[in-house]
């Protein structure tokens, strides 16, 4: 799959540890539970722990979804200083974290 290993800049524990602070939980879209990028977060962290030959088809269509993520989401980057901004929170809880370099 391209894309998703450029898409993808933070490692499972990374992300692991991201998702499991109070900003992570306080961004993107939900039902009243967990939200759409958190949930993406932790499937990534599943999907970093598989060998590329255990990949299913579902997960590679994640890895597509992710990929688009990133990319239309790093196309609005605010103006200014994004370190403590929602826009970073929810790259990251997609396995993107704009600042990492």
């Amino acid at each position: 799959m391209t894309g998703f290993s450029e898409a993808v800049n933070m490692t499972a524990s990374e992300l692991e540890r991201w998702l499991d602070t109070d900003e992570s939980k306080s961004v993107g879209q939900s039902d009243g539970g967990e939200s759409v990028g958190h949930r993406s977060g932790r499937r990534i962290v599943d999907i970093l722990g598989k060998k590329k030959a255990d990949l299913t088809d579902a997960d590679e269509e994640h890895m597509a979804k992710v990929v688009g993520y990133v990319h239309r989401h790093l196309a609005q980057r605010p103006s200014g200083d994004v370190e403590d901004t929602r826009w970073r929170y929810s790259l990251m809880n997609w396995g993107h974290d704009p600042l990492k370099p």
